[in-house]
């Protein structure tokens, strides 16, 4: 979560929302990587984790995702984590929680949802201080420019 937190770093340093991603296999080697890329490419679907997920689909050569984790800055948001209940990802793992966005226990959790045809194990709250540090510390800046 360390280096996700530094990969954070650098995407809010170009104007992105400092939102990192990873997913990693059953033994611990990263299979996709990304961060956000919403304003830099102009695209709605350029959230970290959904960037991950594709990098790591094309990697694995299979959309199922069942031994693998994902590894977040951020609670995702209901696009990514419907996106994570569609690729049956097996654990999510994000650092700072959403309560306005989160989609894994914030507004509202799709991990358990009677709805889902998949159940996915979340763990919050890792490295959770300096994630929502990160965060806010650049919405601040933001907001005052």
């Amino acid at each position: 979560m360390a280096r996700l937190l530094r990969l954070a770093e650098r995407a809010g340093a170009s104007g992105e929302i400092p939102v990192a991603a990873a997913v990693l296999d059953g033994q611990g080697r990263c299979l996709g990587w990304g961060s956000n890329r919403r304003h830099r490419l102009a695209d709605p679907l350029g959230h970290a984790e959904i960037v991950a997920l594709g990098q790591a689909a094309r990697c694995l050569g299979d959309w199922r995702f069942n031994d693998c984790t994902l590894l977040v800055t951020l609670e995702p948001c209901p696009m990514c984590a419907g996106a994570l209940v569609q690729a049956r990802m097996g654990t999510v793992v994000f650092a700072a929680g959403d309560p306005k966005r989160g989609a894994l226990g914030g507004c509202l959790n799709l991990a358990t949802d009677p709805s889902a045809h998949h159940h996915m194990t979340v763990v919050d709250g890792v490295l959770e201080r300096q994630a929502s540090a990160q965060l806010e510390a650049w919405f601040r800046n933001r907001r005052q420019r």
